[in-house]
């Protein structure tokens, strides 16, 4: 079942990868515990260091990833 939560949240990033991408920037999955409901991603590119990046996470990634799957409770960079 994980590994099928672990797709669901990989094709949601795929979705948002090209407007970052535009911008310089990416973002790469990282985990998925389906304990905490917590995803980890890693900022590439632009995107490490930009300080629109934390907003970018919280109101972008994060916000389109728990809407594709609902077992997502949050999103963090590392």
């Amino acid at each position: 079942m994980a590994e099928k939560i672990e797709d669901k949240i990989k094709k949601a990033l795929e979705k948002i990868r090209p407007s970052m991408q535009a911008d310089g920037g990416d973002v790469e999955f990282v985990s998925w515990d389906g304990k905490t409901g917590v995803v980890e991603v890693r900022f590439q590119g632009m995107c490490v260091g930009c300080p629109m990046a934390q907003m970018t996470l919280k109101n972008g990634i994060e916000k389109a990833v728990m809407e594709e799957v609902p077992e997502v409770k949050e999103v963090v960079a590392v």
